[in-house]
């Protein structure tokens, strides 16, 4: 096998890891069903997509506001209970496209993405689910509200923008343990009362589920190696 999406058996993937995270769950003594899987499609074309969609899938991220125009409506159109949310970082000048693409919107991280976003949802009368992205590892490059700024960022998203903030969502350093970054995001969450946590991926998402991801990023583990940048 080669890797690339022809050689990709999607639906027995897909098989494959909701079983790890059926067993994830049950041993850290929780409900299967309290983890979304949602499948990364970034650079995977259509016809991946579509094999997902075909073996029962219906809940997948993307990272890019123009990969997804491109890829989703049509994919949308003939399955109208697809779920999809942007998992990268969100430019204020594409909120307006975001808003008409997106169910949910994980990398909320600044306030001036959160007040474009909140003025797109009341100007198409669509109401989103929003996630504050917290950069937990504090890396430089890497979007995401800091630690130390994110009590005051949470509480402004609800309250002066009036975005209905459903969770967090992280990345952790490549070069760390999860864990640790996991359990404080977790820890984050209680303090304000969030029932979602995204947070776990192709390599570690059992780890996430066992501090309490309520949803998996997986992409790799489901249609392969990502093809080059398009």
């Amino acid at each position: 096998m080669d890797g690339t999406a022809s050689s990709i058996d999607v639906a027995a993937n897909l098989e494959l890891v909701r079983g790890h995270i059926r067993d994830a769950a049950r041993a850290a003594g929780r409900d299967p069903a309290s983890v979304t899987l949602v499948a990364v499609t970034k650079f995977h074309p259509e016809a991946a997509v579509r094999a997902a969609l075909d073996a029962g899938h219906r809940t997948f991220g993307e990272n890019r506001v123009q990969e997804a125009a491109a890829k989703y409506p049509a994919l949308r159109a003939a399955f109208p209970d697809l779920r999809l949310h942007l998992i990268g970082p969100l430019q204020t000048n594409k909120a307006r496209e975001a808003v008409a693409l997106f169910d949910a919107i994980e990398t909320v991280d600044r306030p001036k993405l959160a007040a474009a976003l909140a003025r797109e949802m009341a100007r198409a009368g669509r109401a989103l689910d929003i996630m504050i992205q917290v950069n937990t590892g504090e890396e430089p490059q890497k979007a995401g509200v800091l630690p130390a700024e994110a009590d005051r960022f949470i509480a402004e998203c609800r309250d002066a923008h009036g975005l209905a903030v459903r969770g967090l969502m992280c990345i952790p350093p490549l070069d760390e343990e999860p864990a640790m970054h996991f359990a404080l995001l977790a820890e984050m969450a209680r303090r304000h009362a969030l029932a979602q946590l995204s947070m776990g991926m192709s390599a570690d998402y059992e780890i996430a589920i066992r501090l309490g991801a309520t949803h998996v990023r997986v992409g790799t583990a489901i249609f392969g190696h990502r093809p080059e940048n398009p």
